[in-house]
Order: C-alpha cells, then structure tokens, then sequence
C-alpha cells in the first residue's frame, strides 16, 4: 500500500541511491573502467539498467560512446535530459533488460549496482546469452553484485534501518531455498508520517554457479575484485565485481 506521492517518493528514492552509493565509489568504478578495459573515445559501452546514469556519464565525460538502457521512465527521462544538456555521448533507452536489442556490438557491457541478481537461473541465462551476442570478440562483461552467496551467508542481516535525508528506511529480508534467493520488504516513512512499502527478490548464486552460466553463454569469467582493480575478491567481503571476457 502506498501513502506517498508518486513524484515525491520518486524522487526521494533516487537520493536515497545516491546517498547509498556514494560519488566517490562511482569515481573509483569508473576509473577502474576505463583503466582496466582501455576504453578510450570512441569506444561503445552499453550501460545495461542503468539507473540514473553515474556511470553512463562519468564515461561519457571521457569520450566514451554509451547506451543507457533502463526500464524505469524517470530514470530514462533524466538521462535524456543531462544528455541534451550536456551534449555528451549518452544515448538513453526505455528497455527492460531482458527485452533490449540492438545492431550495435560493445566493446563493454556494464550490469552494476547487483542489478544482475534481480533474475532467476533461467532470466540470468537468456540475459547473459543476449549480453555475449552484443559484445565485440574479446569484448568484456563486468558484474557488481553484493548477492553472491559468498557474500551473502556471512554478511546477512534480517532487519535494518537507517535516516537518508530525513526520511525513515527501514528493510526486513529473509533467505529462501527452491531457488536460493532473498525476498525482503522495504518501508520509507516521510517526515510528515506518509510511508510507502516496496517489496522486492535478489536470486542468490555462488561463484560457480555464476561462472556456469557465464560458461554457457560464451563468456568467461577472468577475475573477480572486492576493491576494482586493487584487491581480489575473497568470502565474505560486501561486493564483488566480476570480470568476464567473451570467448
């Protein structure tokens, strides 16, 4: 049941993003990007649900031509917004990840922010296999998550809460099996007492799993980080970024 304004809450929800992943970790990321793949001006990245494009942008500041796809409106409108006003290589799409085609062949293809563990086994297999069909040969895929299960069995918390600009978030989850996954319920109280309730699933899946599927869509994964570029991820540790290249 929702109490709030579908603009007001809207618009909060992207600050409490915002605030949640600070300008500084989308600054590391982004250096690590372009580092690590060699991007330079003129490459094609594909930003797959992007969000609210932090890091569509910060590449685009460096020449890099992007696509932008995301199924949220607001977020594609922003985009497209910045973009005119910018005028920088940002090409935004209204697309659900799991619907987006195009001709056009990627150097690189983003899925941050655990955006991939959104999926069941068989939705992550068709994305991977559509993502491997979009990439250049020897074009690379690159993961965040923070729902491995490597991450996930030692790090789980069933309840928390928090104040992001005045306004009450407050999360309780569980872990399920038949298919491994977190289920979890997500309440924001505005300060004048209105609240809106959002409920939500990650799938879970171990390294191995994940490489499996990797494997079976022509990819493979190469290496996997806690900190980008500086430090290989082991168990336990919040996020993982995986690294994986195109066969």
């Amino acid at each position: 049941m929702s109490n709030i304004n579908d603009t007001y809450f809207d618009g909060h929800y992207k600050e409490i993003w915002r605030t949640f992943i600070p300008d500084e970790l989308t600054v590391k990321e982004t250096d690590f990007i372009l580092n690590y793949f060699t991007l330079e001006p003129g490459s094609a990245v594909l930003d797959l649900m992007c969000g609210y494009g932090r890091h569509a942008f910060a590449l685009a500041e460096k020449g890099i031509e992007v696509t932008a796809a995301d199924n949220l409106p607001s977020y594609i409108d922003e985009i497209k917004t910045k973009a005119t006003e910018t005028g920088l290589p940002v090409k935004a799409v209204l697309s659900g990840a799991l619907d987006f085609t195009t001709d056009e062949q990627f150097d690189l293809v983003l899925c941050m922010g655990n955006s991939l563990n959104f999926f069941n086994e068989k939705d992550t297999g068709r994305l991977l296999a559509n993502i491997s069909g979009m990439l250049k040969k020897g074009g690379s895929l690159l993961v965040n998550s923070w729902s491995l299960a490597e991450i996930v069995f030692k790090n789980f918390r069933d309840n928390g809460w928090s104040t992001i600009n005045g306004m009450k978030f407050l999360t309780s989850g569980k872990i399920l099996f038949h298919p491994t996954r977190m289920e979890f319920e997500s309440t924001i109280i505005a300060p004048d007492g209105s609240e809106e309730v959002k409920q939500g699933t990650d799938y879970i899946f171990s390294i191995n799993e994940m490489e499996a599927m990797m494997n079976k869509a022509g990819l493979s994964i190469k290496e996997i980080y806690s900190i980008p570029g500086r430090k290989k991820f082991t168990v336990g540790e919040p996020r993982a970024y995986i690294v994986s290249k195109k066969n």
